[in-house]
């Protein structure tokens, strides 16, 4: 199935479930029971309000591994997802920051989720947790090993992160389409909650069939420009109380945001 397949609306809106910190993270506050019921009335609300699409990250566990997260993480995303796939009639994603994808993949194809998000697919990125490589050829095999119909979904130059050499998007954009076999790119501004680049943007578009997704920075004020560029967005900080990441859902920024569409 591809991205077209997977969603009818000519420009769909995934919204973020922002998972409290898990049991293995600092900032865990020792109520686990509370981490389910917060994730899937997220989720729950989030449908509700009419959202294309959600996908599930734990957020709330910086500072990130850079690649490889604990069984337990794994084991809590899991389960919590498994339960938002069962509850919800949109398609789910996942993104297991900071780079996990052999994580994400399996998550996603065990609980029967439809993408993964991967930060850094292909060539490499100096970001807070270190220089983080891409393994497109170790995800892609898994991906074969597992006979899995998840979707990647890769960012490309994306935001907590700086590129090691000058990028040349055009070519990026050709490594992801061509070599990496992703099945949609996301451009991201250069951190949470920042505006994507439209010049940015526009390159990307223009050296790829692929869908091309907003992945950080979509506001009310904003939408007619990316809606003209793009094919979709996630949406996060702007859905929280206040436009900040770490709050919680707010129903009235949701509802005003899914009428404008």
């Amino acid at each position: 199935m591809n991205f077209r397949e997977l969603f009818a609306q000519d420009f769909p809106i995934i919204g973020c479930v922002h998972l409290l910190p898990l049991p293995d993270a600092p900032a865990y506050n020792g109520d686990i029971f509370g981490i389910y019921e917060r994730a899937l009335a997220e989720a729950s609300m989030l449908s509700a309000h009419g959202i294309h699409g959600l996908i599930v990250e734990n957020f709330g566990d910086a500072p990130f591994y850079p690649e490889q997260v604990s069984t337990l993480t794994v084991a809590m995303m899991a389960s919590i997802i498994r339960e938002i796939v069962k509850t919800v009639s949109v398609p789910v994603g996942v993104n297991v920051l900071r780079n996990d994808a052999h994580a994400a993949l399996a998550i996603a194809t065990a609980t029967q989720a439809h993408f993964i998000r991967v930060n850094v697919h292909m060539h490499a990125m100096l970001t807070d947790q270190g220089i983080i490589q891409g393994r497109s050829y170790d995800t892609l095999r898994l991906k074969s090993q597992l006979n899995s119909p998840c979707q990647i979904w890769s960012d490309i130059n994306v935001k907590h992160a700086s590129p090691i050499t000058t990028p040349d998007l055009i070519q990026w954009t050709h490594d992801l389409t061509d070599r990496g076999l992703v099945d949609a790119i996301l451009v991201t501004g250069t951190g949470t909650g920042k505006a994507t680049n439209i010049e940015e943007l526009k390159i990307v578009k223009e050296s790829t069939h692929l869908p091309v997704l907003i992945g950080s920075g979509m506001r009310l004020e904003n939408k007619e420009r990316f809606i003209e560029r793009a094919d979709g967005a996630i949406v996060g900080s702007y859905f929280k109380r206040d436009g900040m990441a770490k709050n919680e859902l707010d129903p009235d920024r949701i509802e005003r945001f899914m009428d404008a569409f």
